[in-house]
């Protein structure tokens, strides 16, 4: 049976580990399970402490002062030297058969846009220990409500998507930070946004930055597939629920699920009963 592991990715302070938090959360309350696989040699647990942890293998800190090397160099050291030792990654998820996993990544987008080291990761994961994975790339609703910098972040998560060759959601966190600033209809251009539109309205942009901006939107209207889904952790919604059923279609996770026995269920109803 096919396993199912979900890679939260994006920029430093979108929100990933909450994210993990959340879709946690919720699995636990509809009855299934899950786990956080820290790939942040710099990260510590928060609400939920993490299963598997790459800094019982290597640690940033570590690398830091060991090496004399900076965050960025460090953190390329580390994810060489996990590459170097992925019989410790093997060893560490094979007791996890049929939970989903969730690779919290760190925030640092040169590892999954510029150096294929998380490629080569996705691809361990699914030659070796067969893998549906699922890419979730957030990106701050603040962010992306600016136009401009919607483009930045379209080609980020673009670059992303053509890099790991993975089904892919885009997820747009932290709205609550703009519910004073837009309208719901406001928000759904960034949604489901039309980038020609974005990049053609009136602006006082200088005429080579309002070219540059139509360029790019051509490149995002010809890929056709930067959309996003709402995230809100912060209140009772359905937006966690909504996103996890959007990657359990793309992971096949249903269609994964062996058949219950009828006799194991009357059981699980009678033990329910008797707490």
């Amino acid at each position: 049976m096919s396993r199912v592991g979900v890679l939260a990715l994006g920029p430093a302070g979108a929100g990933k580990t909450t994210f993990c938090n959340a879709i946690i959360s919720h699995m636990q309350s509809i009855g299934r399970r899950a786990h956080i696989v820290n790939l942040d040699p710099a990260a510590e647990p928060t609400e939920y402490e993490f299963s598997i942890d790459i800094k019982d293998l290597i640690s940033l800190d570590d690398v830091m002062e060991e090496m004399d090397l900076g965050p960025n160099g460090a953190l390329i050291y580390c994810f060489e030297y996990l590459l170097d030792n992925l019989d410790w990654l093997d060893e560490e998820i094979g007791d996890y058969s049929d939970e989903y996993l969730i690779f919290d990544c760190p925030g640092q987008i040169e590892l999954y846009t510029h150096v294929p080291v998380l490629p080569n990761i996705v691809r361990h994961l699914q030659n070796q220990h067969n893998f549906n994975l699922c890419a979730t790339y957030l990106l701050e609703a603040p962010f992306v409500i600016d136009k401009s910098k919607f483009f930045s972040g379209a080609l980020s998560a673009m670059s992303a998507m053509i890099l790991l060759e993975l089904p892919h959601i885009n997820i747009l966190s932290k709205l609550d930070l703009i519910k004073d600033q837009v309208s719901k209809k406001q928000l759904k251009r960034f949604l489901n946004p039309d980038p020609l539109v974005l990049a053609t309205e009136d602006t006082d942009e200088s005429s080579k930055f309002r070219k540059l901006n139509i360029a790019v939107a051509n490149l995002v209207d010809d890929f056709g597939m930067v959309q996003f889904l709402p995230l809100d952790c912060h209140k009772e919604s359905d937006s966690v629920a909504t996103i996890l059923s959007y990657i359990d279609d793309v992971t096949q996770w249903s269609e994964n699920q062996e058949p219950k026995d009828p006799k194991d269920e009357f059981e699980e109803e009678i033990d329910d009963f008797d707490e």
